[in-house]
């Protein structure tokens, strides 16, 4: 196993008039299910006060390989029926990218959460240094930065052929609030300091762990 955790980091929109159906999917049966693949240690869902796409969910693994382990894919190559429905009919705009997290400053979540997404490779060493400066502020609870690390040569998983394809980022940058103003105001920060990043605000909808801090 890797020393750095992997991260799994999702974002979609949804299909106008499908809101119920990828509630239920959700809540009832997906969150779970991911939880229960080996290596999988926490979950959150969030969803956007402002930017786009309207949901984010990441998962945190005991390391990157976790996701293309073959409990992993086995899970993602034989959707369920749920699961297969949701992906064909409900799914939009998916970006779906495998990370590993390479910094972590702060200690707890918190109930909103900033997305700073990069297209391109960034400068690491200035994002770190971001980072520092976001956790000495009491209203930012803690901030991470996470790094691609798809493997190459993967095959697209059933799941991802239902879906048509998703799109992948280089890296993300992520800050918890305490308050909604206070993730409002980093965000705008986030997108001055970094002007080509996709930068989203959110609030938590939910999260399940085994680990709740992981």
């Amino acid at each position: 196993m890797t020393s750095q955790p992997g991260i799994l980091a999702i974002w979609n929109d949804v299909k106008p008039g499908r809101e119920a159906d990828f509630e239920t999917w959700f809540q009832s049966e997906h969150l779970a299910e991911r939880l229960a693949v080996p290596g999988f240690q926490f979950g959150r869902r969030h969803e956007a006060i402002s930017g786009a796409p309207r949901f984010f969910v990441f998962y945190v693994t005991d390391g990157p390989e976790v996701l293309t382990s073959e409990p992993y894919c086995d899970r993602v190559d034989n959707p369920t029926p749920m699961t297969r429905m949701i992906m064909s009919e409900v799914f939009l705009n998916m970006n779906r990218t495998v990370c590993r997290r390479v910094a972590r400053r702060g200690g707890p979540r918190g109930a909103y959460a900033v997305t700073v997404r990069f297209n391109n490779s960034p400068d690491e060493a200035k994002a770190t240094r971001v980072l520092d400066a976001l956790v000495k502020d009491p209203a930012v609870a803690s901030a991470e930065l996470w790094i691609a690390d798809d493997a190459g040569g993967q095959p697209m998983s059933a799941e991802e052929k239902l879906r048509g394809g998703d799109k992948k980022i280089k890296a993300c940058l992520i800050v918890d609030t305490l308050r909604q103003a206070e993730a409002e105001a980093v965000g705008a920060d986030m997108a001055t300091e970094f002007p080509g990043a996709e930068v989203g605000v959110f609030r938590v909808l939910c999260q399940l762990g085994h680990g709740m801090g992981a």
